[in-house]
């Protein structure tokens, strides 16, 4: 026996007075609704499992409603049932969202077993949404780790960027915020991710290695071009091409990157030859192109060019609720890397997670975990670690003497690498008793001193 509900649409009477005895016998809760106004107000009162949509109403049509259900009630199955066999109007139900169609006079029988294999497809379509959710929750979006409000809205516009599959995007947002993740992403999603995707960072490389490294070069077009290299454009063809910190891109080279994202074809250097290419293009910058732009730094027409559908990634601190839950994001991975069994932070130490501010946004709350996974042997993060207490102390402490400032005026790394210096002359350089000092195991302390080139 069935316990779902039905919206039965028809303005016979005779058919809702028949599906309410057929469909109630079933088990099924059954609801009738004579004209468009009235199944509106049920499906809104109500929210049906599945409705039978007559197509012929006395106030519309069926394929209205079904329209406004697929917009509104995306989790409402709906069967449509008409007098008449059209195909055409079966084509439109179904692009419009029909899980199915039947035509009159009902067969109750083939009936039964169409609404028990929608309603099963449905059941197996929102177990697998709950079930992808949940690996979301646990391993992130796409590489991408959130569950607040805001992140929610990123994953839709993410979504909704990847289908446009031709459309540039600009991602913004301050460093460490996962602006290479949403690209990634977005790739990964559209239909060209089995195809490339190529990433420059355009600001950390020359000018002219630079032009090199986006279009390729000719055989004996510089000094050093002692063979013909294909360039970023034309290994990403078919692909996306990613362009990191765009707001860094020298002004020369900003035309013919225009160039290239309206006519999408290009020449290599000391080419003759235009190459055509179909390419992707996504873009991110922390910088405000806006401003760049009123201040002659970036061409006004690459912007406008760039800027088709754009994607901020909000700061760690704007979204507080999914601090602790990147931390132990962090926590899980870095377990399965160190091969250690670290549960979680403390009380204390998740107060002060969220208190904090985080500049670095979630590059630097990572880092910060991988650096205590690799310090602490305790079952809990941070309870005795140095450097969350560090951290403590360059957030709240000021500084009493001028041998404290200088300490706080240490980066996270300097501190780390004078505590390991420390604890080897107290050893007398002996690292196992170091290690025990440091409260560590030999084995990462050893991979600290060698980060630190200490060893």
């Amino acid at each position: 026996m069935r316990a779902e509900t039905i919206l039965v649409v028809d303005d016979e009477k005779l058919i809702r007075w028949a599906a309410r005895e057929e469909l109630g016998a079933e088990g099924f809760t059954v609801l009738a609704a004579e004209n468009v106004a009235t199944a509106l107000e049920m499906i809104e009162r109500h929210e049906p499992d599945l409705v039978l949509l007559d197509q012929l109403l006395e106030d519309g049509t069926g394929l209205g409603v079904l329209e406004k259900i697929h917009a509104d009630y995306a989790h409402v199955s709906v069967i449509m049932i008409t007098a008449i066999d059209r195909s055409d109007i079966a084509v439109r139900a179904m692009k419009l969202g029909a899980a199915d169609y039947i035509t009159k006079p009902l067969n109750y029988e083939e009936l039964k077993i169409i609404i028990e294999r929608t309603l099963d497809i449905t059941k197996l379509e929102r177990r697998f949404k709950a079930l992808l959710q949940e690996k979301e929750k646990k391993e992130g979006f796409c590489g991408i780790t959130g569950a607040s409000p805001v992140m929610r809205q990123v994953f839709a516009t993410i979504k909704g960027a990847a289908r446009a599959s031709d459309s540039t995007v600009l991602i913004i947002g301050e460093s460490g915020t996962g602006k290479e993740l949403a690209a990634k992403a977005i790739h990964c999603l559209s239909d060209r991710s089995e195809k490339p995707m190529m990433t420059v960072n355009c600001g950390a490389i020359s000018e002219q290695l630079m032009e090199s490294e986006l279009f390729g070069h000719e055989k004996g077009s510089f000094t050093d071009a002692r063979s013909r290299r294909k360039g970023v454009f034309e290994l990403g063809d078919d692909g996306t091409v990613f362009l990191d910190e765009i707001g860094d891109l020298p002004e020369r080279l900003q035309a013919a990157i225009l160039r290239v994202l309206e006519q999408r074809t290009f020449r290599r250097l000391g080419g003759e030859t235009d190459i055509s290419v179909n390419v992707r293009f996504l873009a991110a910058t922390n910088q405000s192109l806006e401003s760049l732009v009123q201040q002659g730094k970036f061409r006004q027409d690459l912007y406008y060019r760039l800027n088709v559908l754009s994607i901020e990634m909000p700061s760690l601190r704007s979204r507080g609720e999914d601090i602790l839950l990147l931390a132990q994001f962090f926590i899980n991975e870095f377990n399965r890397k160190f091969r250690k069994q670290i549960k979680g932070l403390t009380e204390e130490t998740k107060e002060m997670f969220l208190r904090y501010n985080w500049p670095g946004n979630v590059r630097e709350l990572r880092n910060i975990v991988e650096r205590a996974m690799l310090m602490v042997e305790g079952e809990y993060l941070f309870s005795h670690g140095v450097e969350l207490g560090q951290l403590k102390k360059l957030q709240h402490a000021e500084p009493q003497d001028p041998a404290g400032e200088q300490f706080l005026k240490g980066s996270l790394d300097d501190i780390e690498r004078a505590a390991i210096l420390n604890a080897l002359e107290m050893a007398d350089h002996n690292q196992s008793q170091a290690a025990r000092l440091l409260k560590i195991s030999r084995d990462t302390l050893r991979y600290r001193m060698k980060k630190f080139g200490l060893s």
